[in-house]
């Protein structure tokens, strides 16, 4: 097969009419040659950070939509469904993956559960992180989420980290505001990534110590804008991910957008795609081509070098997507859950106090960070209830591993003026979570989920909308194209309902990750991720 256009030589930086010779999927030649194609050839795209269960979709199902952007390949950590299943999980999303075209590379998850403070349904320890790290379809130990335990020295989460280091396996690194003294021992431990900076200050210092920094752009925590200027520097350094992608958004775009994005800035095209295509497959060692002899055939072809339309996508000199339209067709699974909970009653989230204070999540729109406020209650008859005219909403976490009391906060900015949202895709170990104008709604809200075994919902006195997530309770059976579609309606019912929030369900997924500062919910109580320990609901 023969391939004729502008080909982009990241590695040069040069472009040239060329012509590109494969065969049995591999790059045999690329030779200089005069022709009249005006489209560009260049490495295919790889996301260096993805939880590809955010997405709604198995992979195979991610797969169909991620190549119509010119994604040729993922750097995915299975984190999500390892803390529902275990290993279990790990091996249900790398055997899906394997059944597509595209270049899943997926991690051993390093924190399952993520914390001791809350309910998980799966442990995965060093012992199996040893045996994970030996299988060869395990490409790195996936982000280290418990910094405090690297910086203290935890001896279990050292010894994850040793094994990484003895199958010779990159180790990724997640650590948000950490600095000066403890960032140098997160580095010390042999650590070299990181994907959470949320300030150029905190990007600019990590680089400075030799970490690599991933520019983080998802459907929630978008970081983009901080910190792209550190790209023309810093660009053999800097990798792009989006981390956390919802079905709306990945049926609009993927990393091109990045791309289109920093080059509309007026950056370098040669540093930009380095970020996108070359420093993720060096990394990680990833067996993905980079558009040299002897590579196997991954590239995209493209419109040109500033919006970056992909025209065309091959993986290993195959096909897999033209003008927008997948090839890659639906494969049969299994599905996996575990959800063993029962359905609640409205009492359930009654929280009986006189306090005249109570601590409040403020949620920040396009952010996985909090900040902890307080403000007035609102008691009815004994109970602290929504206080919907000042934005202040109750929330809850619920076990849907076994049967127990739900955990109950108070959140800001949501902005329901009524009904109820609720979603068990609930960062790290997905309990469902739900923020409502009144208890009933709320109830409303977390009994669907129950009934259906996972989804996302939205619930008023008038109707009920749910996107059923029968696999593990966070991933849909349906094609990309109905469940994008399904959770658009749901978000704009949301939206009608008074959030003011870009992505409420993908904001409502992180108010649980405890990993994450300051103030979140577990299913065991209200936390202050500053200190790493429960704090009170109530201000005395």
């Amino acid at each position: 097969m023969l391939i004729q256009g502008n080909i982009v030589d990241i590695q040069n930086r040069r472009i040239y009419k060329g012509e590109i010779q494969i065969e049995n999927g591999k790059i045999t030649s690329i030779v200089e040659k005069e022709h009249s194609k005006e489209t560009f050839i260049l490495p295919g795209f790889v996301d260096a950070h993805i939880h590809i269960e955010s997405s709604m979709l198995v992979p195979s199902e991610f797969a169909k939509i991620a190549v119509t952007h010119g994604t040729v390949a993922t750097v995915s950590d299975p984190h999500e469904i390892a803390n529902v299943l275990g290993v279990k999980g790990v091996d249900f999303m790398i055997n899906n993956g394997k059944k597509v075209p595209l270049k899943f590379n997926f991690g051993a998850p390093s924190c399952v559960p993520a914390t001791s403070f809350e309910s998980a349904g799966a442990i995965i320890d060093s012992d199996d992180i040893k045996k994970m790290m030996a299988n060869p379809d395990i490409k790195y130990l996936a982000e280290m989420m418990n910094y405090p335990g690297v910086i203290y020295q935890d001896e279990e989460v050292l010894k994850k980290i040793a094994w990484a280091k003895h199958f010779n396996k990159p180790v990724d690194g997640h650590a948000p505001g950490v600095r000066g003294e403890d960032l140098d021992k997160y580095i010390a431990a042999g650590i070299y990534t990181d994907h959470e900076c949320f300030t150029y200050d905190e990007a600019f210092e990590k680089l400075q110590k030799g970490m690599k920094v991933i520019i983080r752009e998802g459907s929630a925590a978008k970081n983009f804008e901080a910190l792209i200027d550190l790209l023309p520097e810093h660009f053999e350094n800097i990798m792009f991910c989006s981390d956390d992608k919802h079905p709306d958004d990945l049926l609009v775009g993927h990393l091109n957008q990045l791309c289109e994005r920093a080059i509309a800035k007026g950056m370098d095209v040669f540093k930009v795609l380095q970020a996108a295509c070359f420093n993720p497959v060096k990394h990680y060692n990833l067996d993905v081509g980079l558009l040299q002899n002897g590579d196997d055939a991954d590239f995209i072809i493209v419109e040109n070098l500033e919006q970056f339309k992909v025209l065309q996508t091959y993986i290993n000199g195959e096909l897999v997507a033209e003008n927008g339209k997948s090839f890659i067709k639906h494969v049969d699974f299994e599905v996996l859950n575990n959800f063993n909970t029962e359905k609640k009653s409205i009492e359930d989230f009654e929280f009986h106090s006189s306090s005249e204070k109570i601590r409040v999540i403020e949620a920040l729109d396009g952010e996985l960070v909090t900040n902890e406020i307080e403000s007035d209650s609102l008691i009815k008859d004994g109970n602290l209830i929504s206080d919907t005219e000042n934005d202040v909403l109750k929330m809850t976490v619920v076990n849907r591993y076994e049967n127990s009391e739900p955990s109950i906060a108070f959140i800001k900015n949501f902005g329901l003026k009524e009904g109820a949202i609720a979603s068990s895709v609930g960062h790290d170990s997905h309990n469902i979570i739900a923020v409502g104008v009144s208890d009933e709604m709320i109830c409303k809200a977390v009994n669907l989920l129950i009934e259906n075994k996972g989804g996302i919902c939205a619930v008023n006195d008038k109707e009920s909308k749910v996107v059923a997530l029968p696999v593990a309770g966070i991933m849909s059976d349906k094609p990309a194209d109905e469940i994008g579609k399904a959770y658009a309606e749901l978000d704009s019912m949301a939206k009608n309902m008074g959030s003011t929030l870009r992505a409420p369900y993908m904001t409502l997924s992180f108010m649980a990750l405890l990993v994450i500062p300051s103030l979140k919910l577990s299913d065991k109580g209200l936390f202050d991720g500053n200190s790493f320990q429960f704090t009170s609901l109530e201000v005395k």
